[in-house]
């Protein structure tokens, strides 16, 4: 079975969005560099980004995320972003009624479900947990090995927050990556168990 990585970029002050979800300039990182990250040529980020962020993406089997990231991204038109071969959509609704029936999006309701289907899908490969309520939920059942954030140099006040709503104190070891990108700062922690 394959690690478990909570994942987003994050504002230094913890925000994965503001209050109406929009994200701002989270993202400048992804175009502040020359070498394409993806193969459209579209998001450009430094040679350092690309290294750290490539070799991730390569590992990465399946991407858990809630029903609220689904919606706003309307599915990413049935292709799960970054290469990833399978998406497993946390939702107590179901699959969108004709909604690209082909695409490898599964729906389960709850955190376990979502974790077991996750795993499966996965083998070995990492499953990667979104920021946000569900991936806190996650978290906080103790299913997350390792926490990555991409921090950004912007302070929102207030918003989305990135480890949701967990409300208890769970340890991270040291970070054992910390890359420093244009626009951006790379880091990465296991969970302390």
């Amino acid at each position: 079975m394959g690690k478990v990585v909570m994942y987003g970029t994050v504002s230094v002050d913890g925000f994965i969005a503001d209050e109406k979800d929009q994200v701002g300039p989270l993202f400048e990182w992804m175009s502040s560099g020359d070498v394409p990250l993806d193969e459209s040529g579209r998001t450009k980020v430094s040679q350092a980004s690309h290294d750290h962020t490539r070799a991730y993406w390569d590992q990465i089997g399946v991407t858990v995320v809630g029903r609220h990231v689904f919606d706003m991204t309307e599915g990413w038109g049935g292709t799960p972003p970054s290469g990833i071969d399978h998406m497993v959509v946390v939702s107590h609704r179901p699959r969108p009624e004709g909604w690209h029936p082909e695409a490898p999006f599964h729906f389960v309701d709850g955190i376990e479900a979502a974790m077991a289907k996750a795993q499966e899908l996965a083998g070995d490969r990492t499953v990667e947990v979104a920021a946000g309520d569900v991936g806190g939920q996650i978290l906080a059942a103790g299913f997350v090995d390792e926490v990555a954030m991409d921090v950004a140099p912007v302070v929102f006040g207030s918003g989305k927050r990135y480890f949701g709503s967990v409300d208890t104190q769970h340890l991270l070891e040291d970070p054992d990556v910390v890359i420093q990108g244009n626009r951006v700062l790379h880091l990465r922690y296991r969970v302390r168990r």
